[in-house]
């Protein structure tokens, strides 16, 4: 078995349908590679198009309520809670990616993102401070998000503001949830960043 094989499988993209192959074509420019995770979901095309159409609403559409880095930088804190080291690996490589990349990237460096992890990290700002705070709450135990964290919510964020951060704690559980499950191999061009998990030690 080669290094970036999964114990299953991964299925033949050409076999795909054309809307499908777009898709793809589109995620793989954004990325610079095709995710393992994806190879895997060809297997069953119809769930693979649902995850994708998913994926872009939640994280990227231009109907969003909240800001991307804001979803990013949740996404990585998420997937570093649930130990996810698939999920890690690319959320912190896109953090590092280059804003003129063509695809999605925020500049940030390794301390950058060391402090983003860190269980002590406040951001100033108050909206992001109580998004993080609810994200860190719903992840670790969502049916106990404490009366304080939701209050902050409601005094600096909109209904669907609220909504749509719910949505984005939620997708990344599922997300890192499935992605562990499988055991998927970490692709090598973000195989080095599950070293950020060592931050939540």
């Amino acid at each position: 078995m080669e290094e970036n094989d999964a114990f299953i499988s991964y299925a033949d993209r050409e076999e795909l349908p054309k809307h499908l192959k777009e898709l793809l074509t589109q995620y793989e420019a954004r990325m610079g590679f095709m995710p393992n995770a994806l190879k895997l979901y060809m297997h069953r095309p119809e769930i693979l198009s649902c995850l994708i159409q998913l994926n872009n609403t939640v994280m990227r559409d231009t109907s969003s309520q909240l800001d991307d880095g804001l979803k990013r930088r949740i996404a990585a804190i998420c997937s570093s809670l649930n130990k996810s080291k698939y999920c890690i690996a690319h959320n912190t490589n896109t953090l590092m990616g280059a804003k003129a990349s063509g695809g999605e990237g925020w500049n940030y460096s390794e301390e950058d993102v060391r402090t983003l992890l860190s269980p002590d990290y406040e951001p100033e700002n108050a909206v992001e401070r109580a998004a993080l705070a609810y994200a860190k709450a719903a992840t670790m135990d969502p049916s106990n998000v404490p009366n304080t964290i939701l209050a902050d919510l409601s005094e600096t964020m909109t209904p669907p503001q609220i909504v749509e951060l719910a949505c984005v704690v939620g997708f990344w559980g599922m997300y890192n949830s499935v992605h562990e499950a499988l055991s998927i191999p970490i692709e090598k061009p973000v195989r080095d960043r599950t070293a950020f998990l060592e931050v939540e030690g």
